[in-house]
């Protein structure tokens, strides 16, 4: 999808229907804006039911300060315009109320972009604004002064986050991605001592390059593949929406047959990607003309290693991901399925899938189908496609039910008798 190709209005209604249906915002909270080239601000109205928005709805601000529209601007319309004024290479800001960015605007603490490696990147530095009265200029100018420093990420003491950025879906890549680190931040607290990454780590995880491979020209696809492309995206669609990874994070790949398999593009909007944007690998070779994500290598290698294995998701779930920024170690003994499926879940090194994808690779059995890589992310391997997405589901769950544990007692674990009756039962 095109998404700069979009009228404003549309633009604005497309990214408030993710922001409220994730439940990142409330029917009354939040409000985004775009800066047209001709000086126009388009943005949401106040008052107005944010879960139900339809382009009509959309006001629009002209430079003469006449608006245009069947409603009111949103009452903090002036802290968009004195971002947009001190900001000229800013064209959209985002501003909303997501629980877990609340929770750190409330306690008046900024989130730890060392916790993950996307996070920096992606959302920069972040400040922190003095509170004001919400629709003020005395707010306006309080945010207004933080963007003034380069700032692009804001967040509001007692009240929410600000995202400027040059369009409104990278402001919404660095609010959604900040949300899911703060989530990630909140759900480690709980189970143990956060472990950010260091210099040199956040230095060797810059250096992680898109991959470049020589190119094949794509023949017809057989039915099997077709299906297989249709399949991975409806799942992928799925796990978007289960906040199972974020819009441009987390992959899918399928084995074809011996020597191919099909994978998420690199860079590519997982709410809307479409079987169409799906890569082919064979052998060294990519499809023509589109970039597969940078883990491609480890997904092959995986595929060369084991015969057992079809299917591989990379992801980055903020409740397994809470072991992954820890010292502690996730166990599956918790209930009959999470064992069955999961078993052992060792823990890798940050870095284990760049530096070492063969030693990764390797430890794939069929008694480790999962993986954890330290500050970075969750490997699920599979028979199929289906059956690696429910180990990945079964893990985030798992671990939040393990997560919600700690404020009622300790837990006890199925112990070993009961563990074999299980493998005898279940043929593990």
């Amino acid at each position: 999808m095109h998404f700069e190709m979009l009228h404003p209005a549309d633009q604005i209604i497309m990214i408030m229907e993710r922001i409220y249906g994730y439940g990142m915002t409330t029917t009354s909270g939040g409000n985004l804006s775009i800066l047209d080239d001709n000086g126009d601000i388009w943005i949401t109205p106040g008052g107005v039911d944010k879960g139900s928005l339809t382009r009509k709805d959309i006001i629009r601000v002209k430079p003469d300060g006449s608006v245009a529209g069947e409603h009111k601007p949103s009452s903090e319309f002036p802290f968009h315009q004195l971002v947009y004024k001190n900001r000229p290479d800013l064209k959209a800001v985002l501003h909303a109320h997501p629980p877990a960015l609340v929770a750190f605007s409330i306690v008046r603490k900024l989130p730890n972009t060392k916790l993950i490696p996307c996070a920096k990147p992606v959302c920069g530095e972040i400040g922190m604004a003095e509170y004001g009265l919400p629709g003020s200029n005395e707010l306006g100018e309080k945010i207004a002064d933080v963007f003034k420093e380069g700032v692009n990420t804001v967040i509001l003491e007692n009240h929410g986050i600000v995202v400027g950025a040059e369009d409104l879906f990278k402001a919404f890549m660095s609010f959604e991605t900040l949300d899911f680190l703060a989530r990630i931040e909140i759900k480690g607290s709980r189970i143990g001592t956060l472990k950010s990454l260091t210099k040199e780590q956040l230095e060797l995880s810059k250096s992680k390059q898109q991959i470049y491979m020589d190119e094949f020209m794509t023949q017809k696809l057989s039915s099997e593949e077709r299906e297989a492309r249709a399949t991975m995206v409806k799942l992928i669609h799925r796990a978007y929406d289960q906040r199972l990874f974020t819009s441009t994070q987390g992959t899918f790949s399928q084995r074809i047959d011996h020597d191919s398999f099909i994978i998420t593009p690199y860079g590519a909007d997982r709410k809307y990607i479409e079987a169409e944007d799906i890569v082919k690998i064979q052998g060294d070779y990519k499809e023509a003309g589109k970039n597969p994500s940078r883990s491609a290598l480890l997904h092959k290698l995986i595929y060369e290693k084991h015969k057992h294995i079809n299917s591989v998701i990379i992801a980055h779930a903020p409740n397994i991901m809470a072991f992954a920024v820890t010292e502690q170690n996730f166990d599956s003994r918790t209930i009959p399925e999470s064992y069955i499926l999961l078993r052992e879940t060792p823990k890798f090194p940050f870095g284990s899938p760049f530096i070492e994808p063969g030693k990764l690779a390797a430890a794939f059995t069929k008694d480790v189908p999962v993986v954890i890589v330290e500050n970075d992310c969750v490997i699920a391997t599979g028979s199929s496609l289906i059956n690696a997405f429910d180990r990945l589901e079964v893990a985030e769950y798992s671990a939040k039910a393990v997560i919600a544990s700690k404020s009622l007692g300790n837990i006890v674990i199925i112990d070993d008798d009961k563990i074999a009756d299980l493998k005898t039962a279940f043929k593990l």
